[in-house]
C-alpha cells in the first residue's frame, strides 16, 4: 500500500464513490456504545481516511478522537467536511502508514479499523500492526476490528487482501487479547455491489 495509489483513488472517485463508503457507519457505532468508557477516552480510528465514523463520534459526544490514514486526500476530504463544526477541535489527525506511524504508549481506550487490516498481506505487516496496538492500547482497552470475512471480496481497489474469520484473526492478535464478539455484516457498494465483513471486538487483557 502506497500513499500515492489511495490518494489517486480518492481524487478519482471522492469519498462517496469509494467501495468502502458508508453514509453511517451503524455498526461500529453500536459496538463503540457497548464500551463502558467516559467520552473523553482516547479513541483511534485507523484507516478513518473520508469516513464519517468520526461525524458520529462527534455527535455522541467523544472528547478525544486520533483518526489516522495513508491518505492526506482521504484525511482532507474529511477535514473540509466537519469545517465549521464547533466540536471538530477535539479531532487529532495524523498522515501516515499504522505499522509506522509513532503513536503514544498505553494510551487509547478504543482501536477501531474497518477495512485496513485485510489490506495487510505480509506476515511481517501483520506484526507490525499487532506491535502498534500492543504498545498503544491500553490494557483493558478494546479492539474493534473490522475486515473482508471469509466469503468477501479477493480484492479491493485493485489490490490482493486477506480474508478472515474471528479464529484467523485472533491467529494475528495472539493470547493477550479476548473476543468479546463476532459479528458478519453485509455491505452494500455505492453500486449496489455486496460486500461481505466480520467485526470483532476484543479485550486486551495483558
Amino acid at each position: 500500500m502506497t500513499a500515492n495509489h489511495w490518494d489517486k483513488v480518492y481524487q478519482s472517485k471522492g469519498a462517496e464513490q469509494v467501495s468502502w463508503y458508508q453514509p453511517t457507519p451503524d455498526l461500529s457505532l453500536h459496538l463503540i456504545r457497548q464500551i463502558a468508557v467516559p467520552k473523553t477516552s482516547p479513541i483511534i480510528d485507523v484507516g478513518g481516511g473520508a469516513s464519517r465514523l468520526v461525524d458520529g463520534l462527534l455527535a455522541e459526544g467523544w472528547q478525544n478522537i486520533v483518526v489516522v490514514d495513508l491518505s492526506q486526500m482521504a484525511l482532507q476530504l474529511a477535514q473540509a467536511r466537519l469545517f465549521g463544526c464547533r466540536d471538530s477541535s477535539v479531532v487529532h489527525w495524523l498522515v501516515g502508514d499504522i505499522t509506522q506511524i509513532d503513536l503514544p504508549e498505553n494510551y487509547f481506550s478504543i482501536w477501531h479499523d474497518r477495512a485496513v487490516f485485510h489490506f495487510l498481506t505480509a506476515p511481517s505487516d501483520h506484526q507490525k500492526y499487532v506491535n502498534q496496538i500492543q504498545k498503544s492500547l491500553k490494557v483493558g482497552g478494546h479492539l474493534i476490528l473490522a475486515t473482508f470475512a471469509l466469503t468477501g471480496p479477493e480484492t479491493c481497489s485493485g489490490l490482493p487482501v486477506v480474508r478472515y474469520d474471528s479464529d484467523r484473526l485472533q491467529g494475528k492478535l495472539g493470547n493477550c487479547f479476548t473476543l468479546l464478539s463476532s459479528t458478519n455484516e453485509t455491505h452494500h457498494t455505492p453500486w449496489g455491489t455486496a460486500q461481505e465483513f466480520i467485526y470483532c471486538h476484543w479485550q486486551k487483557t495483558k
